[in-house]
């Protein structure tokens, strides 16, 4: 199973845009619904990217699974999060004014691309997630954030994400010269808070 390139859009058209801001969704989420917070961040400017991940679902079993048993989907959700970006570069938008939001599923699907591919972007917002794989292969991990700052929101305990896993990530995106601002709730629930809306706010889309 892999997945077909479908990229829902919205705010102003790429070609118009300085900005991106590349949105994935969660498991059992769309495009549409993660394109529908944007409202509540400091986005009015920027051009807004969100593939759809096919039957809902980036990979079908948890993140912290064997590697193995998520693919192919997971090499091909990648890749999906690779042609959104280059999408953004090819109409003109320099890496390091695109942004990046994820939730859940999508938001480790977002943190494992973005240590694997590590440059200087704008920013990312990652609510509930880590890097995936049942043990952490830092091999995989290569580049220089050059800085970029990285918002990770996370509640504890969470039923699909250990907090452990969350700082495990962080200190693997600060090794990477990312700048990482990261905020535990204490039995929060699996979902987005307004605080968190705030410091993506603050921090990444600032």
């Amino acid at each position: 199973m892999s997945h077909t390139l479908n990229i829902k859009t919205a705010g102003i058209p790429l070609n118009q845009a300085e900005k991106a801001l590349i949105m994935i969704h969660g498991r059992g989420g769309s495009a549409q619904d993660i394109l529908s917070l944007s409202q509540h961040l400091n986005v009015k400017d920027y051009a807004l990217l969100a593939p759809q991940a096919l039957n809902h679902t980036w990979y079908p079993f948890s993140f912290i699974a064997p590697v193995e048993q998520n693919e192919p989907w997971l090499s091909s959700a990648l890749e999906m999060v690779e042609e959104t970006v280059k999408a953004a570069v090819n109409a003109g938008i320099k890496p390091e004014n695109i942004y990046f939001f994820g939730f859940s599923q999508g938001a480790c699907l977002t943190l494992e691309f973005l240590a694997r591919n590590a440059q200087k972007f704008g920013g990312a917002a990652a609510i509930i997630g880590g890097v995936i794989g049942d043990k952490i292969n830092r091999e995989n991990y290569k580049g220089d954030f050059a800085g970029t700052p990285v918002f990770l929101g996370t509640s504890n305990p969470d039923f699909h994400v250990p907090v452990e896993r969350v700082y495990a990530t962080a200190n693997i995106l600060r090794e990477m010269n990312a700048e990482v601002t990261e905020k535990v709730y204490a039995n929060f629930g699996h979902s987005i808070n307004e605080e968190e809306i705030e410091l993506a706010n603050s921090v990444i889309f600032k």
